[in-house]
């Protein structure tokens, strides 16, 4: 009982006894209507500021009092008249229901004074929501809402770094309303850990004064939850949820027991939704300037790379045709110098290609081609290097003329990428395979290789510039610019490059152009 509640009880007892005290030296002149009246105002009385509680037990005291000292036969419970007991039933059922009345009467006042206080936090929440700059001053102004609600002295919200409870990333704190916590709070550093079993979990959890912990096995805010409001709970934990997804965790700590009444949970419903769509804005407000910032940083490295590659193409000219005097006036070395220009030419060849492409200027001529001479293309461009290794053509003999719309240049370009790639991290004992085939409406190119094929999670990394996947061997050569080409060169002209993995080890790239039916001789 909380110390006014106490003051009420006493203060309405002791009003009793003065009135009646009073009341009896006075009894010979007073009528029964006004004892009735008087006890029945301090039933009232008492009601109004105790609460039903007082209201009823001076409601029953003073029906004792009434018969025992003002109704003769005096100091018995036996009335002389009858119509006594008229008055004196009458005088207790007034009191009973005055007294319910009033408190209910209360209760809604309470309950309409509450309603309108959400209701201004609701509407101060939204102003300063819609007023906040930066996604993280929304959140703090939820959690200022939620402390100052449930009158507990701490709320925090936390989500992992990147955003996802599955994430592997410890907790960060987003926001946080109420008194920071005392350095190296014991109750605080064992929540941390149930704070991440929360948020992996997505079901609620408690945390008593007593520092044992109960979670629980249904969602929190599912009907028939008693104990998050028994027992001497200090923090309250709540999983976020958007779209059906933990997104974070809602942390109220408080230094005396937490209680919650039936709205006071409805508006921590409430709440916690908005509290969720805040951290998942937070997330993306980080996300997008993640990738704005990697746009930037793409733009200028293309820019770098486009005029850096424009600039030394100019010095290695001259380089080579320097290199090439020599060699003719005899010069031993003066034929590395020139094979070393000429690799380097390539690579500024293809790092011009690469800006080229992005900048989608990349000059494309489609044309009516068949894939045979495509590949016999391909393999002249590969002359030297198939002195040393063998390739398998694997085309259906019986399979009429194989035709398509593309760009022959180009797409010999992207063929022999893929070949030179397979070449290249497959051991020099094992053939390539190449195989052509129409499928639909698409005519597809397969280079399959026996090489360790791409580490899971990487089959897209591929196709960024320079991107080496983990293991390959230092003599491998090349910048890892050629798959980076080759589904650039591929998209331009309507096709694609796609990866799969070989089965019994390797892989598999697939070139896919637009597919062309032979043109009728008519």
């Amino acid at each position: 009982m909380s110390r006014g509640r106490r003051f009420a009880w006493a203060g309405w007892l002791a009003a009793f006894a003065l009135s009646t005290l009073a009341m009896y030296l006075l009894r010979d002149q007073l009528d029964k209507a006004h004892v009735a009246l008087l006890y029945l105002v301090l039933v009232l009385g008492g009601s109004a500021t105790g609460g039903r509680a007082v209201g009823l037990t001076l409601a029953a005291i003073a029906f004792f009092a009434f018969d025992t000292i003002f109704l003769l036969p005096y100091g018995t419970l036996a009335v002389r008249n009858p119509l006594d007991w008229l008055v004196l039933l009458s005088f207790l059922v007034t009191s009973l229901v005055a007294t319910q009345l009033l408190n209910t009467a209360q209760e809604r006042a309470s309950a309409a004074q509450r309603r309108a206080s959400e209701i201004e936090r609701l509407s101060i929440l939204g102003a300063e929501t819609l007023n906040a700059g930066v996604a993280p001053e929304a959140l703090d102004a939820i959690a200022e809402v939620i402390r100052a609600t449930l009158g507990v002295e701490r709320c925090e919200i936390l989500a992992h770094s990147t955003g996802g409870a599955a994430d592997s990333q410890p907790m960060t704190l987003l926001a946080r309303a109420g008194a920071a916590p005392p350095e190296g709070a014991k109750a605080d550093l064992n929540a941390d850990g149930l704070t991440a079993w929360v948020a992996e979990r997505g079901l609620p959890a408690v945390m008593r004064g007593d520092q044992t912990s109960q979670v629980g096995t249904t969602g929190w805010e599912a009907d028939g939850d008693p104990w998050l409001s028994q027992g001497d709970v200090r923090v309250l934990l709540v999983p976020l949820l958007a779209r059906a997804r933990v997104v974070g965790v809602l942390r109220i700590v408080h230094r005396e027991q937490i209680n919650l009444r039936a709205d006071q949970r409805e508006f921590l419903r409430a709440l916690s939704y908005y509290a969720a769509l805040g951290v998942e804005r937070v997330r993306l407000v980080a996300a997008a300037e993640r990738a704005e910032a990697f746009r930037q940083a793409d733009a200028l490295k293309s820019a770098l790379i486009a005029t850096v590659s424009h600039d030394l193409r100019t010095p290695l000219t001259t380089i080579k045709a320097l290199a090439h005097r020599l060699a003719l006036g005899g010069d031993a070395d003066a034929r590395s110098i020139e094979e070393e220009a000429d690799r380097l030419s390539r690579f500024v060849g293809d790092l011009l290609d690469l800006s080229r492409i992005a900048a989608n200027a990349m000059p494309v001529r489609v044309e009516l081609n068949a894939a045979e001479e495509l590949v016999a293309a391909a393999r002249q461009r590969l002359g030297g290097v198939l002195e040393h290794r063998e390739l398998h053509v694997l085309v259906d003999e019986g399979a009429p003329l194989l035709l398509g719309h593309f760009d022959l240049v180009q797409s010999v370009r992207v063929l022999v990428n893929l070949i030179e790639n397979a070449f290249k991290y497959s051991p020099a004992h094992t053939a390539i395979e190449l195989s052509v085939a129409r499928r639909d409406d698409r005519l597809v190119f397969e280079v399959l290789d026996r090489g360790p094929g791409i580490p899971r999670g990487e089959e897209t990394l591929i196709y960024e510039p320079f991107y080496r996947p983990a293991g390959t061997r230092p003599d491998a050569g090349g910048a890892g610019l050629g798959l980076a080409i080759a589904r650039g060169l591929a998209e331009a002209q309507g096709g694609a490059v796609r990866y799969t993995s070989r089965e019994g080890g390797g892989s598999v790239f697939s070139f896919e152009l637009a597919a062309a039916d032979a043109p009728s001789l008519s």
